[in-house]
């Protein structure tokens, strides 16, 4: 096995086609995290430009995502794989599943950035919102990496970060639901507002379901629906 645990075949096709799988499944992460900068700078700054640059877009993620299902599955039906080459291309399928989703829900904060005013912006918490942004678009980038490199541990250390995001989103739902007590002829763009939050924190969810499948590659443990010292305890094979 080479170093990042895929198994070496007699074919040199074979792995070529599974490396450039994994290659390709981080050229769509990249392409992810830069809608999600974009629907942020959109969201937090009012730049228009960007909202509309990630509503118009989000159509790329979505073609990268059946590209790569179509070469999976080539995979699967040529080459019947067994173990963890089985593992790796469930993994990705898995994965690629929640970098699309990811992609929607950034582009669902662009959208709802477009109906901002700059008047509604200055009424909201947005410098917690965009504290959000950046805590959920780190896990974005650290799950790629974990995924990128394999690497169970920084898995485990990226999900774990869901509880701050879980803890910050609560927070501002706390704040909004209160400025809407006061000011209740506010609702529509407050909840443009609610829903673009909600959208962040549904990125830090799908953040974590990619370390799970990293978990999983390396492991061969499903550790969805799991405690995070579950986790932690089959991501390093520690048992007490």
């Amino acid at each position: 096995m080479d170093k990042k645990g895929f198994s070496q075949h007699i074919s040199r096709q074979y792995n070529e086609d599974l490396e450039q799988i994994v290659t390709r499944v981080m050229t769509m992460g990249g392409l992810v995290e830069q809608q999600l900068e974009a629907a942020l700078e959109a969201l937090v700054s009012g730049d228009q430009e960007k909202g509309e640059q990630v509503v118009t877009s989000d159509y790329r993620i979505n073609a990268m995502e059946v590209e790569l299902d179509e070469a999976c599955t080539n995979v699967l039906a040529r080459r019947q794989p067994a173990a963890s080459d089985l593992r790796l291309v469930v993994a990705v399928i898995k994965a690629i599943t929640d970098l699309e989703r990811i992609g929607d829900e950034a582009e669902r904060v662009g959208r709802m950035a477009l109906h901002l005013l700059d008047e509604d912006r200055r009424r909201s918490p947005m410098s917690e919102i965009g504290a959000l942004g950046e805590q959920v678009k780190n896990m974005v980038r650290g799950a790629l990496d974990a995924f990128a490199r394999m690497d169970a541990e920084q898995a485990v250390r990226v999900a774990q970060e869901d509880i701050k995001a879980d803890a910050q989103y609560d927070a501002i739902i706390r704040n909004l639901v209160k400025y809407l007590e006061d000011n209740p002829k506010s609702v529509p763009p407050v909840l443009d507002i609610v829903w673009a939050t909600r959208s962040l924190e549904r990125i830090g969810d799908r953040s974590r379901n990619i370390c799970e499948y990293v978990i999983y590659f390396v492991r061969g443990k499903d550790v969805r629906h799991t405690s995070f010292e579950q986790m932690a305890e089959e991501a390093t094979g520690d048992r007490h």
